[in-house]
């Protein structure tokens, strides 16, 4: 692990690499850009609107989708999830900007964010820290509901896509306050 000398703390890895390997599949952005900086819609104190993404190529067999955004640099042991959104329909391929706050479909639901709040919580970095990395991760998984309802944590729906992900699709964006 790497350290950052500006804050001499030390610099995550993806944290998705730390998790059993599957294969890929691609999420493309409007809103996102790989590797770049967030839009201020993406910012908490600015925007706060979740990003759309869409996504295709995802594994066969995948019956719903888990839509995931979390920030490994955020300065707790455990990260922050900023948006965690559960049970998406097979046969949807993409989230339009702002649909965090939408209806959502068929049988999807929000579990609550480290915010509190079930829905999309936008990047909120303390100030002057190092350059935080927002992973949307879209996850396919093998059944139609991954098991879990609106009380779950992000870390328990994390924890149950260990074993029933199919396949990742991984964009990030970067935010420092």
């Amino acid at each position: 692990m790497s350290v950052d000398p500006t804050i001499d703390r030390p610099v995550s890895p993806d944290p998705y690499e730390l998790l059993p390997p599957r294969p890929t599949f691609t999420v493309t952005s409007t809103d996102v850009t790989d590797g770049q900086p967030l839009k201020d819609d993406q910012v908490a104190d600015k925007g706060n609107t979740s990003p759309q993404l869409s996504w295709s190529g995802a594994p066969d067999g995948t019956k719903s989708y888990v839509v995931t955004c979390f920030d490994p640099d955020a300065p707790t042991p455990s990260g922050f999830w900023h948006w965690v959104l559960v049970d998406v329909p097979a046969d949807v391929t993409s989230l339009d900007t702002g649909a965090s706050a939408a209806a959502l479909p068929g049988h999807a639901f929000h579990v609550r964010n480290d915010g509190g709040e079930a829905g999309f919580m936008g990047a909120a970095p303390p100030p002057n820290d190092q350059p935080h990395r927002y992973y949307f991760v879209v996850h396919a998984v093998g059944e139609e509901s991954l098991g879990v309802d609106e009380s779950a944590s992000p870390a328990v729906v994390s924890f149950n896509l260990a074993f029933k992900t199919l396949g990742r699709a991984i964009i990030h964006g970067t935010y420092q306050h």
